[in-house]
């Protein structure tokens, strides 16, 4: 009987063992992350036009807002975080661009802290994208409205507009005609 009960406590270090290697050889953010996050991309006015390029000048969505795109965290390369520009347009408005990166998570700072150790840092999760987060986590603009001014004029012209649409330092010089 108690060569039986040995084999039984080989079996559980075995597989304590096989646990730990486990754990070992993989990496928190692999575990838990995703190599993909959603964005919302949305503006005020809606119904603008909305262009994400990456870190290689690839257009990688077109559509209108509001919507919501699904991005890649990783190149695919060792270390390969990406990276984007999220462009939204409008007839008759101004054009707002903003960056949209990756950085380092939770997950991988402190999870392979705990648990992946030096392989889960330097092998499996910088190879996979799960360790990172994009930010912001969500595009949100409003399109200032495109004024009728050319202040790049040289020929003389005369612009109308409206008032509250001339800057406050240049109202000082406006002179009135009626």
């Amino acid at each position: 009987f108690e060569q039986g009960a040995w084999v039984s406590e080989l079996l559980a270090v075995a597989r304590l063992g096989a646990v730990a290697l486990t754990a070992a050889l993989t990496g928190c953010a692999t575990i838990v992350g995703h190599p993909t996050q959603m964005i919302p991309v949305s503006s005020t006015p809606s119904d603008a036009t909305v262009s994400i390029v990456d870190e290689a000048g690839v257009e990688v969505f077109k559509g209108t807002t509001p919507n919501t795109v699904t991005l890649a965290k990783s190149t695919g390369h060792y270390w390969g975080k990406k990276s984007y520009t999220v462009t939204i347009t409008k007839d008759g408005f101004k054009s707002q661009s903003v960056p949209v990166t990756a950085s380092a998570n939770g997950w991988y700072i402190a999870g392979n802290l705990v648990f992946g150790g030096l392989i889960g840092y330097f092998v499996v999760d910088p190879f996979n994208g799960n360790m990172y987060t994009l930010s912001p986590e969500a595009v949100s603009e409003t399109l200032g409205q495109q004024t009728a001014h050319n202040d790049t004029a040289t020929n003389g012209s005369i612009v109308v507009m409206l008032v509250q649409d001339v800057p406050t330092a240049l109202r000082g010089q406006l002179t009135r005609v009626n």
